[in-house]
């Protein structure tokens, strides 16, 4: 029955990658659009002069999950990619410390004891309860909220006491470390869902546990080469995927989605449709205005988003002896925080995060040159910034701030190639809502039941996946947001598939 059924996938993103692939390795006949010449989205790669940049995620988390994306297919990751655990993970640097952090224990302790006065105090009760917590959190993160009866589940009422809610993750890392700057190297993280963690709630603090009791790995060719193995699977399995071609709007007929219709005004009919653009984005322009109740102009407007980015990448040549990964925090982060979250306005003080993948991946760039990438958080276009104006000025300061802190006085001279991308430019060539690289918010009340749904409860016919889903953001949610969409999508079909009760890279609780 499965391949009498057309499922039609908007967005070749790391979720409409993973569904098509789960989908038509199940039989069903899949289509893949992208506006783009390649696969990916924001996992895509940019190429210039020889350089090779990841647009957004450059490190693999959970690398689990990933792994059982390919096995549900039959697959084997390593067939497809290479994976290079990164040791140490990354470098952070303060005002008036650095410290390398390690995903090895014995290297960690011996980092912390030399850097910080606090030592080695709370870092293994810090990896026995989180690791607790996540275990206790990780089945509610892979279930379905699509209605009110999947959320008031077993598996979350025992999952409650471990949200520790309404403790934000700063606050819960308090009973662990006393000095902020500790806190810091342990909290960071709430940074990839675009969040202060200050506000992020405490069950986030499974990104830093996760970090170090998994590791994170480099993809060889990098993270871009994830999607164009998802794409690979997706056509041996009998997937179609159709680049340059944009969905200009979803085709709803009696609350029901039935179709696309591209840009160029062909129509295209399908038994369901999955959503991998931007939730608010889709939401504001691939319906027509009237259809949704809930997620119009005005309940869009209502949402909180997340930060966004400004973006360097430099092909250099030249090679820098830079760690794969350095995260330098502003002299005065907490400042710095609430200007981009809840003031607003840009800091002359900012933190920022380098990628230097090519010392760890010489493919990335020509021989004895280097492929640098900055990311600098920046408020969402909620600002109200004029970028046109403020780009140049940013980016001057952005290299200024590089020279001062990491020591990289002669960049400029060796910049051979360079794009960049701003908050307006997320917005307008990327089809962001807001220029908010990581989506919604992930704040409790828009989280779980109350994030736009999987199977989205405005549309029949119709499903999400991606960061502006349950999950949210990050590729491993992500790719969760795909298991899920793709279980339903199977279910209401009466199609048969695989499920993977137990994960097998789980480590044990207390062990």
């Amino acid at each position: 029955m499965a391949n009498t059924k057309h499922i039609l996938i908007t967005g070749a993103g790391p979720g409409g990658l993973c569904a098509a692939m789960l989908l038509a390795h199940r039989g069903f006949k899949v289509t893949v659009f992208d506006k783009n010449a390649e696969v990916g989205g924001r996992n895509r790669g940019i190429h210039m002069q020889g350089f090779t940049f990841d647009v957004g995620p450059t490190f693999l988390l959970m690398k689990g999950v990933l792994d059982e994306m390919f096995q549900l297919c039959g697959r084997r990751s390593e067939d497809y990619l290479k994976f290079l655990p990164l040791s140490p993970m990354y470098r952070l640097l303060y005002d008036d410390k650095a410290v390398s952090v390690y995903s090895d224990p014995i290297n960690m302790r011996a980092e912390l004891q030399r850097v910080f006065p606090e030592g080695v105090n709370g870092y293994d009760r810090f990896l026995v309860n989180e690791r607790k917590r996540f275990n206790r959190l990780y089945s509610c993160i892979t279930r379905d909220y699509s209605s009110l009866s999947s959320f008031l589940s077993m598996d979350l009422i025992k999952a409650l006491p471990w949200l520790a809610y309404p403790k934000s993750v700063f606050a819960n890392l308090g009973q662990y470390f006393n000095e902020e700057k500790m806190r810091l190297a342990f909290c960071f993280q709430s940074k990839y869902l675009g969040m202060s963690p200050w506000d992020c709630p405490a069950l986030f603090t499974m990104l830093s546990y996760l970090e170090h009791d998994y590791g994170i790995y480099h993809v060889a060719g990098g993270l871009n080469r994830i999607a164009q193995a998802m794409a690979k699977v997706v056509e041996e399995c009998g997937g179609e995927i159709r680049l340059n071609t944009q969905v200009k709007s979803v085709i709803v007929e009696n609350g029901q989605a039935k179709g696309v219709t591209l840009a160029d005004g062909e129509q295209i009919f399908g038994d369901e449709v999955v959503i991998n653009a931007d939730f608010a984005y889709a939401m504001s322009q691939l319906i027509e205005p009237g259809v949704l109740k809930k997620y119009n102009t005005e309940g869009l407007a209502k949402r909180e988003y997340s930060c966004s980015t400004f973006m360097l990448y430099l092909g250099l040549d030249k090679l820098y002896d830079l760690p794969h990964h350095t995260i330098a925090f502003a002299r005065d982060y907490r400042s710095n925080i609430e200007n981009i979250f809840k003031n607003k306005k840009l800091s002359n003080d900012f933190s920022f995060y380098v990628h230097n993948a090519s010392i760890s991946d010489p493919s990335l760039a020509p021989e004895g040159k280097s492929a640098l990438y900055v990311l600098v958080p920046m408020p969402n276009n909620g600002s109200g910034v004029d970028w046109d104006a403020h780009c140049q000025e940013a980016r001057e300061r952005t290299l200024d701030t590089l020279a001062e802190r990491l020591g990289l006085n002669d960049l400029r001279e060796h910049i051979v190639c360079e794009k960049i991308i701003t908050p307006k430019t997320w917005e307008t060539e990327e089809n962001i809502y807001q220029g908010a690289t990581f989506s919604l918010s992930h704040k409790l009340s828009q989280m779980l039941y109350w994030r736009p749904h999987n199977r989205f409860e405005e549309l029949d016919n119709c499903y999400l996946v991606g960061g502006g889903t349950h999950p949210g953001s990050g590729l491993p949610t992500i790719y969760e947001s795909a298991r899920i969409s793709s279980n339903l999508i199977s279910k209401k079909h009466r199609v048969q598939f695989q499920e993977l009760k137990h994960s097998t890279w789980l480590k044990k609780a207390g062990v």
